[in-house]
């Protein structure tokens, strides 16, 4: 199973992900945990980001598509992988696409979790409030998922045209929004 799970900043993505990981048997992979490990063992694409990152420039696209490459040449993505934090714009999903076709992996589908935007800035309010986080609070969010839905409102129609986006609430509790994923993408592993 090769997923992208789609969804604002708040909607329970990382949740969802290390839930999935250990249910499908298959690894999560997060581009900023891919681009912090790169830098911190020296690569050489590793090398390269962190001369971009001093700069105060966001890492290129084909850097992040060269530490996915070498990522997906492992083993133990051979049954499939979470991806998390990719495609962010349409340039990148078309990249990722081209990407898996050269290494002979099918793509299997794009998650979307939907959470409205309100009850994202409440969510987010309480994560701030228990882990002091300064960058949650209400103003700030909303800046951020009104550039979360610029950016990836291509890439959402992108998957729906290919027929490859499944569309999922990301509201309630839990083991009920990870119900709802699995019997999406993959109702054989269903829990009962």
């Amino acid at each position: 199973m090769r997923l992208v799970l789609l969804g604002a900043p708040g909607s329970g993505k990382g949740t969802q992900a290390a839930r999935l990981k250990e249910h499908l048997q298959v690894p999560h992979i997060s581009t900023g945990d891919l681009l912090r490990a790169e830098v911190a063992a020296g690569s050489p694409l590793g090398l390269q980001a962190k001369e971009v990152m001093a700069r105060g420039e966001l890492v290129s696209d084909d850097i992040l598509l060269g530490m996915l490459k070498d990522r997906f040449s492992r083993d133990d993505t051979k049954a499939g992988f979470i991806l998390d934090g990719y495609p962010r714009n349409l340039a990148q999903a078309a990249a990722l696409d081209e990407l898996l076709a050269s290494l002979g992996q099918k793509f299997d589908a794009a998650v979307q979790l939907t959470v409205d935007n309100e009850q994202i800035v409440e969510r987010l309010a309480g994560r701030a409030k228990a882990e002091g986080r300064a960058d949650d609070n209400p103003e700030s969010v909303r800046k951020r998922l009104e550039v979360y839905d610029q950016q990836t409102a291509p890439v959402i129609a992108f998957y729906r045209q290919h027929g490859q986006l499944t569309i999922v609430d990301g509201v309630g509790a839990l083991d009920e929004v990870f119900n709802r994923i699995i019997e999406a993408i993959a109702p054989e592993k269903a829990v009962g």
